[in-house]
């Protein structure tokens, strides 16, 4: 690819981030990375231009980016947190939204060939599985609101200014090396350690997707005429019971002691979220490659490596 492809990955040290950064650099593209502070940069990450600035600031934004030229951007800032509106949900709506809004203000629009979006399966709130791109968005929480509104400013425009974006919607992607407190590393973590456990019933349908078939749909999405302005959902496109993950897990391990039913479920929680991927299959030429089974397996043995960390 060469230095005529320059990306800028949002959030990119955080566990998607970090293995888009990888995958960029293999493939030759020229990094920078923009996140909200040094705490988690790998220091190892050589060939990486590291930025650092809240991207709700658009003063500092605007600073730290100063009209950079960059060929590709990936937006993964923000992070998942179902906070009420009044309770402090404000913010998060402002980091996901405001945060995209003040990038679209900062980056220099002519030299942009793909903005990619990272929005979420929470913004179908209640519709009816398998939930697809034509559905009417229905959220629940500020932050799956900031990021259908995000989605709505990106199609305007794409529509008015051919503005290149396009709007992955993933499901529950996973694998090596995910933060603790996510659904299948507390599982992992759980069984490795021969604990009880306490989770819900187990009795919804959830759609996972390994974190390599993930960043593969991302690099697919480039420069892609036929997926600008589109939402397109990247997932399995097979459901499963939270049980029977658990289970699974349970059984690969061969230890650890789920103690099904001490977890109430969410209030008014979808338990039946799970894709529609025809969509990703047409315009993406994309199928995951990565059975579940197989996934499962990779992510425990790194976490049996990595348990202290």
């Amino acid at each position: 690819m060469g230095s005529k492809n320059k990306l800028l990955i949002i959030g990119g040290t955080g566990f998607i981030g970090s293995y888009l950064t990888n995958e960029a650099l293999s493939r030759g593209f020229e990094v920078t990375v923009l996140s909200l502070n040094n705490k988690k940069v790998n220091k190892n990450s050589k060939n990486v231009d590291f930025l650092f600035a809240d991207i709700a600031n658009l003063e500092k934004l605007s600073k730290v980016l100063n009209k950079n030229l960059f060929h590709h951007v990936v937006n993964l800032g923000g992070y998942i947190n179902h906070t009420n509106f009044s309770k402090g949900g404000n913010k998060i709506f402002d980091v996901h939204f405001k945060g995209l809004y003040n990038l679209i203000n900062c980056l220099n629009h002519p030299e942009l060939r793909s903005f990619i979006q990272i929005g979420s399966s929470d913004e179908y709130g209640s519709n009816n599985a398998p939930q697809s791109e034509n559905q009417r968005e229905l959220p629940f929480s500020p932050y799956s609101a900031a990021k259908t509104a995000s989605t709505y400013l990106l199609q305007m425009l794409n529509k008015t200014e051919n503005f290149p974006a396009v709007i992955l919607r993933p499901f529950l992607v996973y694998g090596p090396g995910q933060d603790k407190n996510r659904f299948i590393p507390q599982i992992i973590y759980g069984c490795l350690e021969n604990n009880e456990f306490p989770v819900t019933q187990g009795e919804q349908l959830r759609d996972f997707c390994y974190i390599d078939d993930f960043v593969n749909a991302i690099f697919s999405s480039f420069e892609n005429n036929n997926a600008f302005g589109e939402v397109i959902n990247i997932a399995s496109g097979r459901p499963i019971l939270v049980k029977e993950i658990v289970s699974m897990i349970q059984n690969i391990i061969g230890a650890g002691v789920p103690k099904f039913g001490q977890i109430p479920y969410r209030v008014d929680e979808n338990m039946e979220l799970y894709a529609d991927i025809s969509k990703a299959n047409k315009l993406l030429n994309w199928t995951p490659k990565i059975n579940l089974e197989s996934g499962l397996t990779t992510t425990i043995e790194f976490q049996k490596e990595n348990i202290n960390i």
